[in-house]
């Protein structure tokens, strides 16, 4: 029997200025700036509450992860997962350690010698970036 398939039904997501400041780890006025200077497509709801499509907060999202940091040096590393943040926990071993670091909305604990802490300067308070590289992702559907 042939049959015609039925529309597939999309509800795209739509995120208030302050979930995607979250997503994006900035502050909502640093997203308001950049959708008021034209960078990112905002339109409003009923309420009259600015809202950016999902679809346009996830281009943005990578436009604004390849945009390189004026501050930073050039990186050469094959981790492309880089999540910039500051040092929260140092926890030493006799041989290992253990530092924490918060990176936005993202809470990254690393496990490493206690000699590359030592020789790396790691304390509490300082500005690290954590490099992700991994055979296996999972993703969980929010």
């Amino acid at each position: 029997m042939c049959g015609v398939m039925p529309p597939i039904l999309s509800h795209m997501q739509s995120y208030t200025i302050g979930q995607a400041a979250r997503l994006l780890g900035v502050s909502p006025d640093t997203l308001r700036r950049w959708a008021d200077g034209g960078r990112l497509t905002t339109h409003r709801d009923e309420g009259g509450r600015r809202l950016i499509d999902g679809r346009d907060l996830a281009a943005f999202s990578i436009e604004v992860g390849q945009s390189p940091n004026g501050e930073e040096e050039a990186s050469y590393t094959s981790a492309r997962n880089a999540f910039p943040g500051i040092v929260t926990a140092v926890k030493l071993g006799d041989v290992a350690a253990q530092v924490e670091i918060q990176a936005g909305p993202h809470r990254l604990v690393s496990l490493l010698t206690r000699e590359a802490v030592e020789e790396l300067g790691l304390e509490v308070g300082m500005q690290a970036t954590a490099r992700v590289k991994s055979t296996s992702v999972h993703v969980d559907r929010t």
